[in-house]
């Protein structure tokens, strides 16, 4: 943006490194700004060639099919905003100038452009039918990182963002949105509310005989939530069990995240890039390959099946070269450890309910601890 050339510009689009977007992506993103000049982003949507790869794959696939096909899509249709996923975007340069350009003073420069833009009163688009194909993290230890970023920076976010949204020159309807919906709910009260009910409160009950948690409160709220998750991702239907479970375990790194972002703790100002395994691009070479074939009949070209032959080669090589490690977390194999004597204590006391939920629960705490859930690191 600090190139000489940008001046000519009007738009600018931003992908990160393992997005593909499709050849006629500008051309079904950019019309958009014809004749609306208060509009400031035109957001797509992912969409994931490693989805089914592992079950974390397949849960971090609900979750993000929610956040698009509802957060994003209600929001845009409603109020014209929402906050910018960093890529898969086009925006308008005038919209980020008149925000104030890219910060750095948080680990979500992305949200905090979106919410400075929104405060100036520009508009946001957001098109569900416009995919853009990008890979989601196969590890554990990666997608924890990711989700510490993705929790911390929103909390950095609203203690600088605060003063300047009830001073905005906007409707008390959208400030009720921005502090309470957009912030607080999703960010701060969801992973308070799973971590200290389903991780502290509920166990803890199982050793006190006056205390009694009601079976809605243990079984069809936190169902009904996770139905309600699956809904954009049908085919997900067979994951609603692990998906809760897997929730309810993640909130223990979200609620770390949350707090750390808040009180400004040195973990909120990590930066560590996401690892990809590059399944993204590996299709590249052999669709160069196939594209230069059509284009040069006659001619010296690579042959096809020796591009796809030496590739898969390579892989299997590669493979056998990385030794696998498992990593230990100690807060979830702590917190499994009292899931697991609470449900010993709820079985003995003959609470069915509550039995089956602290046993699963606790399970589930340990094979993430053990580092058995996704692809073990390098």
């Amino acid at each position: 943006m600090n190139c000489s050339y940008v001046k000519d510009y009007e738009f600018v689009a931003i992908f990160d490194a393992d997005f593909q977007p499709n050849p006629d992506f500008l051309r079904r993103t950019v019309p958009h700004f014809k004749d609306n000049e208060e509009l400031g982003l035109v957001q797509a949507r992912w969409s994931f060639v490693n989805k089914d790869e592992n079950l974390l794959t397949r849960l971090q696939d609900i979750n993000l099919s929610f956040h698009f096909e509802v957060e994003q899509q209600v929001n845009g249709v409603f109020i014209n905003f929402f906050g910018f996923n960093g890529t898969a975007g086009v925006w308008r340069i005038k919209a980020l100038e008149d925000s104030g350009g890219w910060m750095e003073r948080t680990t979500v420069e992305d949200m905090d452009i979106a919410v400075r833009a929104h405060l100036r009163g520009w508009k946001f688009i957001f098109l569900n039918d416009v995919e853009c194909q990008c890979e989601l993290p196969e590890s554990y230890e990666a997608y924890r990182k990711q989700q510490h970023r993705w929790h911390s920076g929103p909390m950095q976010l609203f203690r600088l963002c605060l003063p300047d949204i009830i001073r905005a020159k906007i409707s008390m309807g959208k400030k009720f949105n921005l502090i309470f919906l957009f912030f607080l709910l999703r960010k701060l009260i969801l992973p308070f509310y799973s971590f200290t009910l389903f991780c502290i409160i509920l166990p803890m009950t199982m050793f006190i005989p006056e205390a009694e948690l009601p079976a809605w409160v243990v079984c069809y709220i936190p169902a009904t939530m996770s139905f309600l998750n699956i809904l954009p991702a049908p085919k997900s239907f067979p994951f609603i069990v692990p998906y809760l479970l897997f929730e309810n375990t993640m909130s223990v790194t979200k609620f770390n995240a949350m707090i750390s972002g808040l009180f400004q703790l040195g973990s909120a100002y990590e930066w560590v890039v996401t690892k990809k395994s590059g399944r993204s691009s590996e299709g590249d070479l052999v669709s160069l390959v196939e594209k230069e074939s059509k284009h040069n009949k006659g001619s010296s070209v690579p042959n096809l099946s020796e591009v796809k032959m030496e590739t898969k080669q390579e892989k299997m090589v590669s493979k056998k070269k990385k030794k696998k490690h498992n990593r230990i977390y100690m807060k979830e194999l702590t917190l499994a450890f009292l899931l697991l004597t609470a449900s010993a204590r709820s079985l003995l006391s003959a609470q069915g309910i509550h039995f089956y939920f602290l046993l699963f629960q606790g399970v589930s705490f340990l094979l993430v601890g053990l580092d058995l859930i996704g692809e073990q690191l390098d």
